[in-house]
């Protein structure tokens, strides 16, 4: 599903998308709009404008992912202020892309924001990451009120799902986590998929904080 407020631009993207085999279920032109459409449709990856009228892309990236958080967004924006792209990460966004980024390095996008690999415009991946160690340098503030107690045990990882974690928290790719471990795309996702369930975590960006604030990134 394409999601922009300028007709031509959405239109343009929609068709290079379908021409390029993807399946497109919907567009929408403002935030409202979209958030029921998608609702509707049911897309397996949203690609996202972040400055949309009726509500902005920030808001429907975050009603959207909370309510589906199997759904995939790809932000494609003219904005490349950090605080854009920091804020669309914590509301959900699988990855961030400028509107100047070639129709291949789109489409490349969107078939890696489909597996749930993480797409950032280069220069913004490690933005996002330091992002991802300055909160987990954070107290939590739900440990710092004192209730530890209330909160049951962390749940047990396999060997296999810590290293995963382990390499996600590095910001590899699900494919890169598949060579160097020597399984398949698929087995990397399950196991991504198994850890989110166990921890009861909702998106990437939650579990990469929490393997950071477990110093899961070190070498």
């Amino acid at each position: 599903m394409v999601v922009d407020d300028h007709p031509m631009w959405r239109d343009a993207v929609a068709r290079d998308l379908a021409e390029s085999g993807f399946d497109v279920v919907a567009t929408a032109g403002d935030g409202e709009q979209a958030v029921r459409r998608a609702q509707a449709a049911a897309p397996d990856v949203l690609v996202l404008d972040l400055n949309l009228p009726a509500k902005p892309g920030v808001q429907v990236c975050k009603e959207l992912v909370g309510a589906n958080p199997a759904l995939r967004v790809l932000v494609l924006s003219a904005s490349g202020e950090h605080a854009d792209v920091l804020e669309a990460v914590k509301s959900g966004a699988t990855g961030y892309l400028l509107k100047s980024a070639s129709t291949e390095e789109l489409i490349d996008a969107v078939r890696r924001t489909a597996v749930g690999d993480p797409v950032f415009t280069p220069g913004l991946a490690g933005l996002v990451l330091g992002e991802y160690r300055r909160l987990a340098s954070e107290p939590d503030p739900v440990l710092s009120a004192g209730a530890d107690a209330d909160r049951p045990r962390a749940p047990q990882l396999t060997d296999r799902e810590t290293e995963v974690l382990r390499l996600v928290a590095k910001g590899l790719s699900y494919k890169q986590i598949a060579e160097r471990l020597v399984i398949s795309h698929r087995t990397v996702q399950n196991h991504v998929q198994n850890t989110l369930g166990k921890l009861q975590l909702h998106n990437r960006v939650e579990l990469v904080r929490y393997a950071i604030e477990r110093g899961l990134d070190g070498a």
